[in-house]
């Protein structure tokens, strides 16, 4: 529930910042006549998928997960590295028992992956995946690491996609959203889970300022 939370916290930071994404979202939303949306209507919105996919890479909930080795195995490495004696090793020694630490924020922002945009926040950017993307393993998404893959992805993937789309659906249909604060005094933290933090009032712990607007429907 604390990663859904934060998913939707994110979003809506992210469209209060970029409004002509914001209202195209809306616009979207608005075509479905019902207040009461059945999943297959949320999952009939190709602009709302791209925005979902699109916080779950930039602001990735979970900046890392750890896995233990369970034996001895060898990790080949995309590139090669020179050890402090001067050795080139393209490959890396991992051993039982040994906890590794896997960075969801690392993937998420790879230049190499994403291309030089890859720390903008842009939708569009879901409706023609990079090549180079088609390598990482994700569920429920391809190219997407924030629920992880294989026997270890979150086995709760489909109810936090639909909760964070409905949450928005409601949302985006009924209020206009504004930054309160700037930008810049807006931070995540550094523990697991990244919420968001006013810097100018972190004693509050987790804390986004927005002011909200009620949506005049008739400009739509």
């Amino acid at each position: 529930m604390k990663i859904c939370s934060n998913a939707i916290a994110w979003a809506l930071h992210s469209l209060s910042l970029h409004r002509a994404t914001q209202r195209k979202l809306r616009e979207e939303l608005l075509t479905i006549t019902s207040e009461n949306p059945t999943m297959d209507d949320l999952n009939s919105l190709p602009y709302l998928e791209c925005v979902v996919r699109e916080t779950l890479r930039f602001h990735g909930p979970v900046a890392f997960m750890d896995r233990m080795v369970t034996q001895d195995d060898v990790l080949p490495l995309s590139r090669p590295y020179i050890d402090t004696v001067g050795k080139c090793h393209d490959t890396l020694p991992i051993r039982k028992g040994q906890i590794i630490y896997i960075s969801i924020l690392a993937f998420n922002h790879d230049t190499d992956i994403w291309g030089p945009n890859a720390g903008e926040f842009r939708p569009e950017r879901w409706q023609n995946v990079p090549n180079a993307a088609g390598s990482i393993p994700g569920m429920p998404h391809p190219n997407l690491f924030s629920f992880f893959a294989g026997q270890t992805n979150c086995i709760g993937y489909r109810f936090a996609l639909v909760e964070i789309k409905a949450v928005l659906f409601t949302l985006i249909r009924a209020f206009e959203f504004e930054p309160a604060v700037p930008a810049s005094r807006i931070d995540h933290g550094t523990a697991l889970i990244r919420m968001p933090i006013h810097l100018d009032d972190q004693e509050r712990g987790t804390s986004l300022p927005m002011i909200l607007k009620p949506v005049n429907k008739q400009e739509y």
